[in-house]
């Protein structure tokens, strides 16, 4: 495993940026979220993702099982709050927050849809949830690698089956994002033109919605 600081780099490298804001973005088309809501992010490492949403304007709390992430995520100067916990048994009571989401962390759990048993039920709307997708170009060229070690690589249909196992009746929402992994000086403006559910992107985002939002 990376160091909390060599990790959090990362998001600092202009393909790093630009691969988070592309995710991002389509993440955010997901749920109309509104200003003030409150969002658990579960698997939040160093806190990109966590700072990210605050910054939208909810209230959120980050959550992640490495004691060293979490310090590290705190050392930012930011209005989310963290703990250390386990995704297999949040320590919330049933419907606490208005979303849960966990992105790029529900890879490295094995019991997926416990997980997002759990997610679900400590959120009043729904969950929303970013995946690496196993037909992808960066499936291709990552497998083997180091950094994605331990990291299993999830599909569209793999999502669809958690769900309908977990209930038939949630209402499932797929988009993604960054067909070609390398964020060249191509990747950037072909990006541009695709649809925002292309099967062989390399991120999955995914809206699981519990209730009609009111």
């Amino acid at each position: 495993m990376k160091s909390a600081a060599v990790y959090d780099s990362w998001y600092q490298s202009d393909r790093g940026r630009w691969i988070a804001e592309r995710e991002l973005s389509i993440l955010l088309k997901l749920f109309s979220l509104k200003k003030g809501q409150t969002l658990l992010d579960v698997g939040c490492g160093t806190g990109y993702f966590s700072e990210r949403f605050q910054q939208q304007g909810l209230q959120v709390t980050g959550l992640d099982p490495d004691l060293a992430m979490i310090e590290f995520a705190k050392t930012k100067e930011s209005q989310v709050k963290y703990i250390e916990a386990d995704a297999l048994a949040l320590p919330f009571a049933d419907n606490l927050f208005d979303y849960c989401c966990a992105i790029t962390s529900l890879c490295f759990i094995n019991e997926a849809e416990k997980a997002i048993k759990e997610m679900l039920r400590v959120s009043q709307y729904g969950v929303i949830l970013g995946l690496l997708n196993r037909y992808s170009i960066l499936h291709y060229q990552k497998k083997q690698s180091k950094s994605y070690q331990g990291a299993r690589w999830d599909s569209i249909s793999m999502v669809n089956q958690w769900c309908h196992t977990i209930n038939p009746e949630l209402k499932v929402d797929i988009k993604s994002a960054v067909l070609i992994p390398s964020a060249g000086i191509l990747a950037r403006p072909i990006e541009t033109f695709l649809p925002d559910k292309f099967p062989f992107a390399s991120f999955i985002a995914v809206g699981i919605q519990k209730k009609t939002n009111g």
